[in-house]
């Protein structure tokens, strides 16, 4: 049985533009490497939106080298970028997409929801690229809530977002093996999971506490980091719970971030830059 390594706990919140109140629970600069391929967790809200006029969120901005990965729980997010990629997300839905060479995007509430406003709540992660992809043709994969997979039972239930679930497939495709898992769990109710061996796990809870089998309580606006030796982890809920499971396979190569670009080298992210600084990354169609 997996135990727990350490938790994360992320009080201090931060504006991202003017739509995303965020907890950065972690970066590339600090726990990636017991999170790989995930470089990044920013979560969002819950927080009350006024009705407004004016669409909030973040203008123009670029990334290269990594994959951005956005789930809505309320809320709406719509999405530009320079590859043509794009889409509007609501409750349920996932925007998974692939920077990779380099794109500019822009990342905004959805105009009825901020017209009509109301609570916003997402998740946004970054999902590292090994070295030979990293320059791959960036992609958009807008999935839809009703793609997504949903395994019912007593416990709760297990949305599989990626990665394989008690056979269930989820539809992202990913450059690397992972699992990303939103689940659901009953009060009172214990959940056993298999991951494969070497593998890296992970979970955040959103909403209520939960308790692992050593006695650790993880609380709301937590992480779990378990350790990667063994298969089984089990989760039980101390109130219904909400809980977004990460893991996958390391990418044991060099970690270099300067900002919204994730390269292997120091002479990469200044090569990025440069491309960025002169057009090569395109721009937003109107």
């Amino acid at each position: 049985m997996k135990k727990m390594l350490f938790s994360i706990k992320s009080h201090e919140s931060h504006w991202v533009g003017d739509g995303f109140p965020v907890r950065s629970m972690f970066t590339y600069n600090n726990q990636a490497r017991h999170l790989s391929p995930f470089l990044l967790m920013d979560y969002a809200g819950p927080y009350e939106f006024a009705p407004s006029e004016h669409i909030r969120g973040v203008g123009e901005h670029p990334h290269r080298g990594f994959e951005t990965v956005t789930i809505v729980y309320s809320g709406e997010v719509e999405h530009r970028d320079s590859s043509g990629g794009g889409g509007l997300i609501g409750p349920g839905d996932v925007q998974w997409m692939t920077a990779a060479s380099g794109l500019i995007h822009t990342e905004k509430h959805g105009k009825e929801f901020a017209k009509k406003g109301g609570m916003f709540e997402m998740v946004q992660l970054w999902v590292n690229l090994p070295k030979k992809d990293k320059m791959s043709k960036p992609r958009y994969q807008g999935i839809k809530d009703g793609d997504i997979p949903k395994i019912d039972s007593s416990a709760g239930s297990v949305r599989v977002i990626a990665g394989e679930f008690e056979g269930h497939k989820g539809p992202a495709m990913t450059f690397t093996p992972m699992n990303l898992w939103d689940i659901r769990l009953n009060k009172g109710h214990k959940k056993t999971f298999t991951v494969p061996e070497n593998h890296t796990a992970a979970f955040l809870v959103l909403s209520g506490n939960v308790k692992l089998p050593e006695g650790k309580v993880v609380e709301a606006a937590e992480i779990a980091v378990l350790e990667t030796e063994g298969t089984i982890f089990e989760i039980e809920a101390i109130e219904d719970a909400k809980i977004l499971f990460l893991g996958g396979e390391v990418i044991n190569e060099p970690i270099v971030g300067y900002g919204p670009f994730v390269m292997n080298t120091m002479n990469e992210i200044q090569e990025a830059f440069s491309d960025f600084q002169s057009g090569r990354m395109g721009q937003i169609q109107s």
